[in-house]
């Protein structure tokens, strides 16, 4: 079983989050769907690993995940990336960097220390003091409302090329992993489609199952521990969080009207949004 001891934000403009983990005891682990980039250190079974995440579409299941493992990781910021490993080419994906002894790994030519938990911050800085690791601006513009007198397909062009996604399916992710807080917080299901923008319990049935690899109703009865890690990546959704403000922004991006207010055109979120382009 996996089990996320903590996670903690960071200072840098570079990093998300950053986080780490244990497994006690061998059980099937499930991937879930991610809009964002990770650098991960692995420790398993007396091997370590450095490890480049690309953002996941889909939820995986990975097979059993042995016991004895621990696990830190660099949640990277919207827009931030490595331009030696583009995102483009790490959807879905991942790369190993070469682990030259247990301390160092090799990248960009040269031996790097390798990082913790607890110096992350000063990791990253050495990595954009040397130009290996870069910030789009426009992308985290664009994910506070529309960018005026930007030509959407500009907007595209960086979202795939610091994200490897682009901005609709960045944030149908969001939403489903939006929607999964709320119902891990006790909300209803249909409260939860209301909140979250689904159009209607299927369609958010179908987005759950599709991105988080669960159903509403499993999601409610809090049956994988992997879904924990949902929490400390979106800093519990509490009003005023990045990643509530980030939501809004969305249904800025979208023309969404507050509930009360919503027409009951028979058509979904996405839909909406596409009309409103």
């Amino acid at each position: 079983m996996i089990i996320f001891d903590e996670d903690r934000p960071s200072d840098s403009p570079f990093v998300e989050r950053v986080w780490r983990s244990h497994s006690e005891g061998a059980d099937p682990f499930l991937s879930i769907a991610t809009s964002r980039c990770e650098l991960v250190l692995s420790r398993l079974e007396g091997e370590i690993s450095m490890t480049m995440r690309g953002p996941e579409t889909k939820a995986t299941q990975m097979g059993d995940c042995p016991g004895g493992g621990e696990w830190f990781g660099i949640i990277l910021s919207p827009g931030a990336y490595l331009p030696l490993l583009p995102p483009e080419r790490l959807v879905d994906g991942q790369i190993d960097l070469p682990v030259v002894s247990r301390n160092a790994f090799w990248f960009s030519g040269s031996t790097w220390q390798l990082p913790n938990y607890e110096n992350a911050d000063t990791f990253i800085d050495w990595l954009a003091r040397q130009g290996l690791l870069v910030c789009d601006p426009v992308v985290d513009a664009a994910l506070q409302g529309p960018l005026k007198g930007c030509d959407p397909r500009t907007v595209q062009r960086h979202f795939r090329r610091s994200t490897g996604l682009t901005l609709s399916t960045k944030w149908q992710i969001e939403r489903a992993r939006y929607a999964t807080c709320l119902l891990q917080e006790g909300v209803s299901i249909q409260d939860t489609v209301e909140q979250a923008g689904f159009f209607d319990q299927p369609h958010l049935t179908r987005s759950l199952k599709r991105y988080i690899g669960q159903t509403p109703a499993q999601i409610l009865q809090k049956s994988r521990p992997e879904l924990d890690f949902v929490q400390f990546s979106v800093s519990n959704m509490q009003p005023g969080s990045t990643c509530s403000n980030q939501y809004a922004a969305l249904n800025t991006h979208r023309g969404e009207k507050p509930m009360s207010e919503k027409s009951t055109r028979p058509t979904n979120a996405y839909e909406r949004w596409q009309a409103h382009r």
